[in-house]
């Protein structure tokens, strides 16, 4: 992806970060949806679409099955909706 790509996907995207929970994983990083709505509504939109998979960009996943794996890292995977036990935003101090 080069920049005007990542400037395009920036400017006409939200980006959230978020905090998933899979029966295997907790993974940390960003979905993004248009900027058409309001933003407040970004993560039940992106849960209630007819889609089965959402990305994920620039994560972190943590095995819940095996704790003593390390952590490991993307610049991108995809989730498969019905796997989502939890998805919340993540706020960082």
């Amino acid at each position: 992806m080069d920049n005007n790509e990542i400037l395009e996907l920036t400017t006409s995207a939200w980006r959230e970060k978020v905090y998933i929970e899979t029966a295997e994983y907790i993974i940390k990083g960003y979905v993004f949806m248009p900027k058409i709505g309001k933003r407040t509504r970004l993560l039940s939109e992106i849960l209630n679409t007819n889609k089965q998979f959402i990305a994920v960009k620039n994560c972190t996943m943590e095995s819940k099955l095996y704790p003593q794996k390390e952590l490991e890292s993307h610049e991108f995977i995809q989730v498969n909706l019905s796997t989502i036990l939890i998805m919340r935003p993540l706020y960082e101090d």
